[in-house]
């Protein structure tokens, strides 16, 4: 088919509509951390089933102590800080204004690679962030009072957890590129290239279990566990959760690059906040307005500007 890369591209962006709207019902049913806990075991056990099905081996490919560390600290900084952030704003604001914020996440990359990997900040990125950051204030700030001056409409510790969210898996991004570089350098044996990200997704996991495990110990306790695993609709919700997020959107991501520009990718993908609208309002009966669908349309405009240009 001529277009298969961008209609896998819009099918990941339906995927991760789905996912931010499980998410933000998983979270409010089980808690913010109880969710996640499950999320990352769920998220090995897939793991295992994908590398033994394919390889015949249940663990991933042997590499280096360093490449392990990164992944891990991508981990750390991607799943237990960024899906806190994440999950604990769309208890707050509600996934359709979390999944907006997320547009600053590409800004967040490119100013990470940047200043580790020298990567070159060119004029366009920087228009692309003022673009994005537009589309956002359009949609959060408004007049209110009998001044009349600009005032945030969002609760603001969900709008700090949101834009927390965003830096972390911008910042964890860039640490998953330095970790899968090791990772791919320190094989022993050469292997495919689109279960790369698998294999080292799987440390990632690793810390987004020990990270979780110590938040439940000292936050929320295990007894939430203990009450949701056994609960039909909670782990369905987290198994959904999971499927949508780690698998059928990274696996369809990188088999999308395949079939059309990285470029024209992304920015399909990046469609998320407008798709999510509708849906949140049938499920959440979060309000749909002229100037929340004009923002959301700016935002993600910018956000093509990265790819595109």
């Amino acid at each position: 088919m001529q277009y298969l890369g961008e209609i896998i591209s819009i099918g990941v962006a339906f995927s991760w509509t789905a996912t931010a709207l499980l998410s933000e019902m998983g979270s409010k049913r089980m808690g913010n951390v109880t969710l996640n806990f499950t999320r990352m075991a769920i998220a090995l056990i897939f793991s295992a089933i994908l590398f033994w099905i394919v390889t015949g081996s249940p663990l991933p490919a042997k590499a280096s102590t360093e490449a392990y560390l990164w992944m891990m600290l991508s981990g750390l900084v991607g799943y237990v800080i960024g899906d806190f952030c994440l999950f604990q704003c769309y208890i707050i604001i509600g996934s359709k204004f979390g999944q907006l914020f997320m547009t600053l996440a590409p800004i967040t990359a490119a100013i990470m690679a940047w200043i580790t990997l020298g990567q070159q900040l060119r004029a366009t990125a920087i228009i692309a962030m003022a673009v994005t950051l537009t589309g956002i204030a359009i949609t959060v700030l408004g007049r209110g009072g009998d001044n009349h001056r600009l005032s945030l409409k969002l609760p603001l510790n969900g709008v700090l957890f949101a834009i927390g969210a965003a830096v972390c898996q911008g910042v964890g991004l860039v640490l998953s590129k330095i970790g899968m570089n090791h990772y791919e350098a320190s094989l022993a044996v050469p292997c495919d290239e689109w279960i790369l990200p698998f294999y080292a997704n799987v440390f990632r996991c690793i810390a987004g279990i020990i990270g979780f495990a110590l938040l439940l110990m000292f936050h929320e306790g295990f007894g939430s566990l203990r009450k949701n695993i056994t609960d039909r609709t909670s782990m369905t919700v987290a198994t959904l959760t999971t499927i949508f997020g780690p698998f059928v959107g990274v696996g369809c991501s990188l088999l999308a690059v395949q079939y059309t520009s990285a470029g024209i990718a992304s920015t399909l993908m990046a469609l998320t906040p407008i798709i999510i609208i509708l849906p949140a309002w049938w499920l959440f009966k979060q309000p749909i307005t002229l100037k929340s669908v004009i923002g959301a349309c700016i935002s993600v405009a910018g956000v093509s500007l990265f790819f595109l240009l």
